[in-house]
């Protein structure tokens, strides 16, 4: 079920699923039925109640939402990061090939805030990383750390040249050739960037397998539905484990 977890502050967990948590994005690969059930399952191996999970709705933006905020707790807003400012709500993004990012961070009164951050090719390009981090701290958080989870590698995101040289502009981290010598974005090097310029303590995930989702089959990636691979959506989450 997960890729990697860990408890990585007093009581609070970060993880990242794999193939085996199920397809957690009920718009993609047409069974919303199971993707919801997959979600249900989902929240009782992390010993949180039924709709407990907080997502958003991903449109590769630059826009940050809080949890429980809108008319409602159930309100998912149309965002790319989304910030618990007490650290007390489950957060979910989901990726299949983007960058999932969790941070966890603390206050001058050792509180907990956390966020969790999709950072597609715009979003890396528009900082989203550096943004979430900014009103973080603007909101008290003094420390943050980061895990970055697995997405396609640098060395598998071909694009075409202009893309290329037009984020990596922006981004020069992001500058990079696939292996077989053509274009290629280093999505998760941009992020990394991104946080430590911040002075973000970014965490290694460690040897629990390759993080590139193209290239490791236990995880979901759009582009390997085409060479088979079934649709859906893997899931970086955080989440407070008494």
């Amino acid at each position: 079920m997960f890729f990697w977890t860990s408890l990585v502050a007093p009581g609070i967990r970060v993880a990242f699923t794999d193939r085996g948590a199920g397809n957690l994005a009920p718009h993609v690969g047409g069974n919303p039925d199971a993707a919801v059930r997959s979600r249900h399952a989902l929240e009782v191996e992390l010993g949180i109640g039924p709709d407990s999970l907080h997502f958003m709705n991903q449109t590769h933006s630059t826009v940050l939402a809080e949890a429980g905020t809108g008319t409602g707790t159930r309100t998912v807003p149309d965002a790319d990061a989304l910030l618990s400012l007490t650290g007390t709500d489950t957060l979910a993004v989901l990726v299949a090939d983007c960058v999932p990012v969790v941070l966890v961070g603390s206050t001058a009164r050792n509180e907990p805030m956390t966020a969790v951050i999709h950072a597609g090719r715009k979003g890396v390009e528009g900082n989203i990383a550096g943004r979430t981090v900014g009103a973080m701290r603007r909101r008290g958080a003094e420390s943050i750390s980061a895990w970055i989870g697995p997405s396609v590698c640098g060395q598998c995101y071909e694009v075409p040249e202009a893309m290329r040289e037009e984020v990596a502009g922006t981004v020069p981290l992001t500058h990079g050739t696939t292996r077989w010598g053509t274009p290629a974005l280093n999505l998760p090097a941009g992020v990394r960037g991104q946080l430590e310029t911040l002075a973000v303590s970014v965490q290694d995930l460690g040897a629990d397998g390759n993080p590139c989702t193209l290239e490791n089959e236990r995880l979901f990636s759009h582009r390997a539905v085409g060479q088979g691979r079934p649709a859906g959506r893997l899931a970086g989450l955080v989440w407070p484990d008494a």
